[in-house]
């Protein structure tokens, strides 16, 4: 009994033992189970969260509608014209066969163009669609040799055996494909090529409302196919403006390799729309916009859907300084008036000319124009093509122009004084032929001049004479000239300070500064103080016209006027962002009178009884300005035969008292021997046409 009783309490003191084993194993795992969940949850949670959620849902940017560009009136230059688009977004594990499989469903829906398809292309589709027959183009003994090649990796020997099926396949076997076969390639390299999770256009051009309706019914059979709405750039205006507006690269090119690594550093996707050259390249950063965020949903690996988490806002609207109106009529007169000219005997060469007006105090450009022959047809029909772009990029002896240039120079460096008379005459330099004004070819007028006068008429052998001084010369009949100190570099930092020779900072990329000649003799010098050696734009033309018109201010010269926020009604500004302020790039360092001076020989070059451009003399708008003949050499598209040629210029500013509006006029290679004054011409009813709009509007 004892004994039994004994037992029984060994067993209830073995049991609880036992469970107490139990309960604190449990425990601990238990306790271990909670740290665990506890360091996924606490430490780890948000990384695995995030983890789900880039498996599940990522967020991408979805690009919105560029920015507007307008004219300083409020008229439309640049826009955005909606298209229908079809898209596809592939997932980073999509295999060959589920587009390959998309893209049939599409071609069976929209019609694609095939046209762009290579060879190689074509070769590289035969391979995915018949696997077997492009295996067995290259024997098992050719594979194991190639790949027993020690210094080519796995990768390379890979590629290898590639190339050898590529040029096994036959022609017979490679154009084989049937049309419809072909729209699946186009659709596929198209979708395949994509980055992950970005959509990317199938199509947005000529996209019929069929085919919309199509695919839209038929959404649910198409993992990562969805419909939209695209947009693409439009000119309202057509060819006008249109070399400087710049282009836009589309969804298939995407960012160009050239700006790959800035754009993506700002942020951009590789597949993104972006400017490329010009004004939309210039200001890609307020045209662009801010992106929409759009989270893709994905199921099984596909993309069954998007959410829109962040709208967003079309690129910023840009006003330019142009004056669209005024722009178009100078580009018909420039047309009519070379069409008067081209093609005749007296001007073999003629095929461009053009215009710019600026505000001389602002630097606003209302005006750029460049027009330039791109056909003629065998009816004699001559059709232009725009070319403001080298109103900027290209640079041309521009002749008597710059001689109020030269009288500054001389002024600035004390070699002369306002009012100073000089002898006009001949000269005859040592081992070079007779140098005459062109007024004074047979030498029969000879006598002292003004630096007025020397501008009225445009007295070559006064401005020899200025540049002699400067090199340290003085005129010497039949002796030779000695160039002492360097006036070459002298005459071009004091005309740089006009904006001759040296860019104008203008708001557009790709701006030329013209030719410096490098041989430096002294007959060079003479030429290049009538303008016949260092070449000058346009552009730079008018900066210079202006500089002496304001009272001394290089001011910049710009496209833009102000930018605008995006409005919410089509067409319509909206506010204010920005305005582009005048930037004043130096002074002239000249004095007051000194530049006045010049003023008075431009007045005279318009008015005075043997001006040169004296048919503004009557001229409601009281203008100045100063005219130029250079000889110069025409060397056709081949640039190999250079033939001698003349260009003519003509820069001016009006009114005289109180300049609003100053403007250049360039027509290279406009005649052989007789003058048609074209230049003149031109400028003459380029400043007759501002007036009169602008007493129109402020009617």
């Amino acid at each position: 009994m004892k004994e039994k009783n004994r037992t029984q309490r060994t067993r209830k003191m073995v049991l609880p033992k036992r469970m107490k084993i139990l309960f604190v194993t449990v425990f601990l795992l238990f306790s271990t189970l909670i740290v665990r969940l506890g360091m996924v949850q606490i430490a780890n949670g948000q990384s695995y969260e995030k983890a789900v959620e880039k498996k599940e849902s990522l967020t991408v940017d979805s690009p919105v509608p560029r920015g507007s560009i307008y004219d300083r009136n409020g008229k439309l230059i640049v826009d955005n014209k909606p298209q229908r688009a079809i898209t596809f977004t592939r997932t980073s594990d999509s295999t060959q066969e589920e587009l390959l499989k998309v893209a049939g469903k599409l071609a069976d829906m929209i019609d694609v163009k095939t046209d762009s398809l290579t060879t190689r292309d074509k070769k590289d589709f035969w391979i995915l669609m018949n696997p077997s027959k492009a295996d067995a183009k290259v024997s098992a003994s050719e594979v194991d040799r190639i790949q027993g090649e020690k210094d080519l990796s796995t990768k390379e020997a890979d590629q290898k055996i590639y190339q050898l099926k590529l040029e096994r396949i036959s022609e017979e076997e490679w154009s084989s494909f049937s049309e419809e076969e072909y729209e699946v390639l186009a659709i596929y390299q198209n979708i395949s090529k994509g980055y992950a999770l970005s959509p990317q256009i199938v199509k947005n051009k000529g996209v019929t409302i069929t085919e919309y309706a199509q695919v839209s019914a038929h959404l649910d059979e198409l993992p990562g196919v969805n419909v939209t709405t695209d947009w693409t750039r439009s000119y309202p205006l057509d060819h006008t403006l249109r070399s400087v507006l710049g282009d836009v690269s589309s969804t298939r090119e995407g960012i160009p390799k050239d700006l790959l690594k800035e754009y993506l550093a700002e942020g951009y996707n590789r597949n993104d729309r972006v400017g490329t050259s010009y004004l939309e390249l210039k200001y890609e950063d307020l045209l662009n916009g801010q992106k929409k965020k759009v989270k893709n949903i994905i199921e099984d690996g596909q993309v069954v859907g998007t959410k829109v988490i962040q709208q967003g806002q079309s690129g910023k609207d840009l006003v330019l300084g142009i004056d669209v109106e005024l722009q178009k009529a100078i580009e018909k007169i420039v047309q009519e008036e070379l069409s008067k000219h081209i093609g005749t005997k007296g001007s073999p060469y003629l095929d461009r000319a053009f215009v710019v007006m600026m505000d001389p105090h602002t630097g606003e450009i209302e005006a750029m124009v460049g027009q330039k022959v791109k056909e003629i047809h065998p009816n004699g029909e001559i059709e232009f093509e725009d070319y403001s772009l080298g109103a900027y990029t290209t640079s041309y002896e521009s002749g008597s122009v710059v001689k109020g240039a030269t009288l500054l120079t001389g002024y600035m460096t004390d070699h002369i004084e306002p009012g100073e008379m000089i002898v006009d005459e001949p000269l005859y330099i040592k081992g070079t032929p007779k140098k005459t004004s062109w007024f004074n070819v047979w030498g029969n007028q000879t006598g002292p001049i003004s630096d007025l006068y020397a501008l009225e008429k445009s007295s070559n052998a006064y401005m020899w004479k200025v540049a002699l001084r400067i090199a340290g010369n003085r005129y010497v009949p039949h002796a030779p000239i000695q160039l002492k100190g360097d006036a070459f570099r002298t005459f071009r930092e004091h005309f740089a300070q006009m904006g001759l020779g040296v860019p104008t900072g203008i708001d557009l990329p790709g701006e030329s500064s013209g030719y410096q000649g490098t041989a430096e003799h002294p007959g060079l010098l003479l030429d290049f103080a009538i303008g016949q050696y260092d070449t000058y734009t346009p552009m730079q033309l008018a900066q210079y016209v202006s500089s002496i018109a304001n009272g001394g201010k290089r001011v910049k010269p710009h496209l833009l006027k102000e930018v605008r926020e995006p409005s919410n009604q089509p067409h319509r500004l909206g506010s204010v962002v920005y305005k582009e302020e005048p930037e004043v790039l130096n002074r002239i360092d000249a004095s007051r009178e000194e530049i006045e001076h010049v003023q008075k020989g431009f007045y005279r070059v318009f008015h005075g009884p043997e001006g040169t451009a004296n048919l503004f003399k009557d001229a409601p708008y009281n203008a100045a300005g100063k005219s130029g003949t250079a000889e110069a050499f025409y060397k056709g598209p081949d640039m190999e035969s250079a033939k001698p040629t003349y260009n003519t210029t003509l820069i001016g500013y009006a009114p005289f008292d109180n300049p609003e509006i100053a403007f250049s006029t360039v027509v290279p290679w406009s005649h052989q021997d007789h003058d048609p004054y074209i230049n003149k011409v031109i400028s003459k009813r380029v400043m007759d046409t501002y007036f009169e709009m602008k007493k129109e509007e402020n009617k």
